[in-house]
């Protein structure tokens, strides 16, 4: 399951690059993720969760604007991947499998990436305009974010 889990958080980060690096370093904090002795146990730390659970607020809200450019350009898209990894990592090492957990998370911000704009660019031409698919799209990544977490602990 850990393995599903690892590209599941990386499918959140393609739909919102904050949320997955929050929820996972909230996760830590917690003690639902346990990251001792990994590389990834600064997701842990005192701040950390609540620099990324800042960044994530900041990113829903600019998410909204006309100006923000498309998730798929070089670095929205490059972000993504990383944030995906990064998550996919922690989930992979808390189970011993980082490098493993790395990938799948890096796979799933693909997926997440290219099916996420697939799937509001459909809900937008339904709705005849961006802000309601946007918003479903936040409540999947927040939802999903939550499941995930949720079934790990």
């Amino acid at each position: 399951m850990i393995y599903a889990f690892a590209l599941l958080i990386g499918v959140i980060a393609g739909l919102r690059a904050m949320m997955a690096p929050a929820a996972v370093s909230l996760a830590t904090a917690y003690g639902e993720l346990d990251l001792t002795g990994t590389p990834l146990a600064f997701m842990g730390w005192r701040f950390t969760p609540w620099v990324f659970a800042v960044l994530a607020l900041i990113e829903l809200v600019t998410d909204q604007l006309p100006a923000t450019p498309s998730r798929k350009v070089p670095v929205q898209f490059g972000a993504r991947i990383l944030l995906g990894g990064l998550s996919g990592a922690a989930i992979g090492a808390s189970g011993g499998v980082l490098v493993v957990g790395l990938a799948l998370g890096v796979i799933g911000a693909v997926i997440g990436t290219y099916g996420g704009a697939a799937l509001r660019a459909r809900l937008a031409a339904t709705f005849g305009r961006d802000r309601p698919a946007a918003l479903i799209e936040d409540a999947v990544a927040i939802a999903g974010a939550l499941v995930i977490l949720g079934c790990l602990s």
